[in-house]
C-alpha cells in the first residue's frame, strides 16, 4: 500500500474504477502464474494464520493473505494486524505439556 492509498483510505476516498480494474487484473494474473487453486490458497491462509497466532494475537477478520504481482514476480503477501504479543508462545506451552 502506498502512502497515497493510505491517505485515501483514511479520508474515505474511493479508488478510481480504472485502479480497481488494474488491481483485479493483477490478482487474476498472479493466480494464473502461481498455478494455485482457490482451495489451496485458502488452506495456506488458514495455516499461516494458525502459525502466526501461536506467537502473537492477531485480528483474523482484519487480516488478509493474498497474491500480488509486480514486475512479473508473484509474491504471497500476509497483512496481519497484530493486537499484542503473547507472553509465552503457544508452542512453548504445548511443548511443556508434552514433556
Amino acid at each position: 500500500m502506498t502512502l497515497r492509498d493510505f491517505i485515501n483510505r483514511l479520508l474515505g476516498r474511493q479508488p478510481a474504477s480504472a485502479t480497481m480494474a488494474k488491481q483485479r487484473l493483477q490478482l487474476v494474473l498472479a493466480h494464473d502464474r502461481s498455478d494455485l487453486n482457490p482451495e489451496l490458497l485458502e488452506k495456506m491462509r488458514s495455516e499461516i494464520l494458525e502459525v502466526v497466532s501461536r506467537y502473537v494475537e492477531i485480528d483474523v477478520e482484519g487480516g488478509d493473505v493474498s497474491l500480488e504481482t509486480e514486475d512479473r514476480v508473484t509474491a504471497l503477501v500476509a497483512n496481519l494486524p497484530i493486537k499484542r504479543a503473547r507472553a509465552v508462545p503457544l508452542t512453548a506451552v504445548a511443548e511443556q505439556a508434552e514433556g
